[in-house]
């Protein structure tokens, strides 16, 4: 696991794409939904973006990640994606952390921890156990206040 640095290759230029997530995740805040966005990229393209719609979708699995990952396959017209890079606002949950191993996604980025429900660096730790059959690199913190800010923000208007 890697801190905020974005990784790549040392002193290969870095590109961040949290900022797109981040309006991913404000789209799904006005719509009453969990703020936490998502953006699948290959290279500098990207290929799928979205937001929570659990709500809105009557759907409990449809968290950004698994949505942006659905999207990014059908885009490409195959199962996996690997060489892509997946950009998140909040730490996967553990369900999502699965998906994205299955998705084989080469990267995962994301920006707030998530203490709570997290299945990266908290509760399950989903890409630590022997029966996860692919590991993404991780990196992790960025973007981490701004993320954080926005869900703050919408938990404290439903209190």
């Amino acid at each position: 696991m890697h801190g905020a640095d974005g990784g790549g290759t040392p002193g290969a230029m870095f590109r961040s794409f949290m900022s797109e997530a981040l309006q991913e995740a404000r789209a799904a805040a006005d719509l009453g939904e969990v703020p936490v966005g998502a953006v699948i990229t290959r290279g500098d393209a990207i290929l799928a973006r979205a937001g929570n719609r659990t709500r809105t979708d009557n759907d409990p699995t449809a968290h950004a990640e698994v949505l942006a990952i659905r999207a990014a396959c059908a885009a490409l017209g195959q199962d996996r994606l690997p060489g892509c890079v997946i950009w998140v606002t909040l730490e996967p949950c553990a369900m999502c952390a699965q998906a994205i191993s299955h998705a084989r996604l080469a990267r995962l980025h994301f920006g707030a921890s998530d203490p709570k429900s997290g299945g990266v660096l908290h509760g399950a730790r989903v890409f630590s156990h022997a029966q996860c059959h692919h590991v993404p690199e991780v990196h992790d913190g960025l973007e981490a206040e701004a993320c954080a800010d926005l869900l703050r923000r919408f938990f404290e208007t439903r209190r």
